[in-house]
């Protein structure tokens, strides 16, 4: 699909506030309320926007502690792994990645006990895992979501 310059422009906002109704879309974007509607439904339609969604603070949920687990895996089948992984409690995301490392997992628990179970009992002893490093985030700062700035997009 040929997302043009008006698609690009509903795309930021909605990255900006996925919770805008259509009029107030229509009125940033500065097209007619059934013309942002139209092109919202193609837009998912097409696949381009694949949902809607929250941001939430761990924190304010009990989920304390957050890790990087980088898992390299054996001659396992990847596909499996990553289900089985994105399946545990507390994993949030899984990054099939190039290189020496097969995956990033994101891991958040309540505290360093339940986490150090996840990474250790679970992910760890995971068949067709070999081996796990944990890396502790210290800090987190949220950058731009994709599509946000419709000027990075390329030509």
């Amino acid at each position: 699909m040929n997302v043009d310059s008006v698609d690009r422009a509903l795309i930021a906002q909605l990255s900006g506030d996925s919770r805008l109704s259509m009029r107030q879309l229509a009125e940033r974007v500065h097209v007619s309320r059934t013309s942002a509607h139209k092109r919202v439904h193609n837009l998912i339609a097409t696949g381009v926007l694949t949902g809607f969604t929250v941001n939430v603070d761990r924190k304010s949920i009990g989920l304390n502690v957050t890790a990087l687990v980088i898992v390299t895996i054996g001659d396992a089948p990847w596909p499996g792994i990553a289900s089985a992984l994105a399946a545990l409690p507390f994993v949030e995301s899984v990054l099939a990645l190039s290189g020496d490392i097969d995956f990033l997992v994101t891991v958040s628990a309540p505290d360093n006990e339940q986490l150090s179970a996840v990474i250790l009992q679970q992910i760890h002893e995971m068949p067709g895992v070999v081996s796990t490093r944990s890396h502790l985030v210290l800090d987190e700062r949220i950058g731009s979501a994709p599509g946000s700035n419709p000027n990075a997009w390329p030509a």
